[in-house]
């Protein structure tokens, strides 16, 4: 009995170990609609207690412009998921052509549509670059998820809109 006992936890503990290491490299494609990280025990908390905005210093953009976006934090985080999204619809949108270290492009829906964290390091302050479409898409907005730890984060934290 005690055999079986420790055999179960092993595999427990494997599974627990393993599950947190798969998300130590960035979001899950299942995270792209939600944006909800997939962490076991993972738990929400209110987007008005957050320390974290989005924001570009544009408030107009046209088909193709280069839209920067910074990422502000007031504590460290280790993970994140970003997307622009269309106001008209929540439809994902654009391409990100520059991000910084510790991240890594997704494909969402297009090559390039999201970007997540590759690492475990701490961030705070990140800047991105998103291409809008060469077509007129309408308003924008840009949502990030923030992962302070496995247990704590902050689900679709919303920029301002970039009117087109």
């Amino acid at each position: 009995r005690a055999h079986i006992a420790i055999v179960g936890w092993a595999c427990t503990t494997l599974c627990l170990v393993s599950c947190a290491a798969a998300f130590s490299h960035g979001a899950s494609l299942s995270a792209c609609t939600d944006m909800m990280p997939r962490h076991l025990r993972a738990q929400l908390h209110s987007p008005s207690n957050n320390y974290v905005t989005v924001h570009t210093n544009m408030s107009f953009y046209s088909p193709g412009d280069k839209v920067p976006v910074t990422v502000r934090s007031t504590r460290d985080f280790m993970g994140f998921l970003l997307q622009a999204r269309k106001v008209s619809n929540d439809e994902i949108t654009g391409t990100f052509i520059f991000i910084p270290p510790g991240s890594k492009l997704l494909t969402c829906f297009e090559d390039g549509d999201t970007v997540t964290h590759s690492d475990k390091s701490l961030k705070r302050n990140l800047s991105f670059v998103w291409k809008a479409p060469a077509q007129p898409i309408g308003d924008i907005k840009f949502f990030i998820s923030i992962v302070q730890s496995y247990f704590v984060y902050w689900a679709k934290i919303e920029s301002a809109a970039v009117a087109q």
